[in-house]
């Protein structure tokens, strides 16, 4: 069996494709086992800072396993000065730690009707987090951001699975240099969890996870809209109100970006 050349590179870093997360979860609803999508019950909604061991995983492929001697971060496409980065050298710059809501896209798409594919969420695909990191504005402008950049796209260690698309999305480059978009390395005053994207994953506060590229290894400063797989056929919706289930032609679709108010209301449980 011949492998890819990049799952050859990561097989041989040590950055080994497992399964399962590195903690044990709790009370947790099981959207998906492998690749692992874990849902938070709705008692979780009762802190403000959501605990690592009840935080909704979304995962579209199994979890690499980045070996530190061997991960870097690169910078390149439309900058001055591309770049190579250790975790060291990220860790240079000032550190920034802020509270954000982190929640997937399709958070309720199990109360849908009529049904529309994907994973079948309630309420539980979200969950509120302190993270730590560096101001992705701080990176760009250290490589030295041309005026042609309009888009920055990020890929990560992670190994699509058989003909599935390289998961890689993109966010304007004005959204990129706001002062809270980071580069995180730390989650809830801990070292980024695997399951949550260490080494380090995209924190985009106010908009849905599918932005918020985990295991990142490398920042592309595009002159055009990325149109990739990711970006032009999945995490779309209409531009407009439709009827529910109605077609929708793709030039009237745009990509998922900010989050939308939702709320649940709840009762304490016996004996809570």
């Amino acid at each position: 069996m011949e492998l890819p050349r990049r799952h050859f590179l990561l097989l041989i870093a040590g950055s080994l494709l497992q399964p399962a997360t590195d903690r044990t979860k709790r009370d947790m609803l099981v959207r998906s086992a492998r690749p692992q999508d874990l849902e938070m019950s709705l008692s979780g909604f009762s802190d403000y800072i959501t605990s690592i061991d009840r935080f909704f995983v979304r995962t579209h492929v199994y979890m690499p396993r980045v070996t530190m001697s061997q991960w870097r971060l690169t910078v390149d496409g439309e900058v001055t000065t591309p770049l190579t980065l250790t975790m060291d050298d990220v860790k240079r710059l000032p550190a920034v730690e802020l509270v954000s809501v982190l929640e997937c896209s399709g958070n309720g798409r199990g109360f849908y009707e009529p049904s529309v594919p994907g994973l079948q969420w309630a309420n539980g695909a979200v969950g509120n987090g302190r993270w730590r990191g560096v101001r992705l504005a701080d990176v760009l402008k250290r490589a030295g951001v041309k005026a042609s950049a309009k888009e920055i796209l990020f890929g990560g260690a992670d190994v699509p699975i058989g003909t599935m698309p390289d998961f890689r999305r993109s966010i304007p480059a004005a959204k990129a240099l706001e002062a809270d978009t980071l580069l995180a390395y730390e989650m809830n005053g801990e070292t980024l969890p695997v399951e949550h994207g260490f080494p380090l994953r995209v924190v985009v506060p106010g908009w849905a996870g599918d932005c918020w590229i985990k295991w990142l290894t490398s920042i592309s400063v595009l002159d055009r809209e990325h149109d990739g797989f990711w970006m032009t056929r999945a995490y779309r919706h209409p531009g407009k109100p439709v009827q529910p289930g109605a077609a929708v032609p793709p030039e009237q679709m745009r990509p998922v970006t900010s989050l939308r108010i939702k709320s649940v209301i709840a009762a304490p449980l016996d004996g809570s």
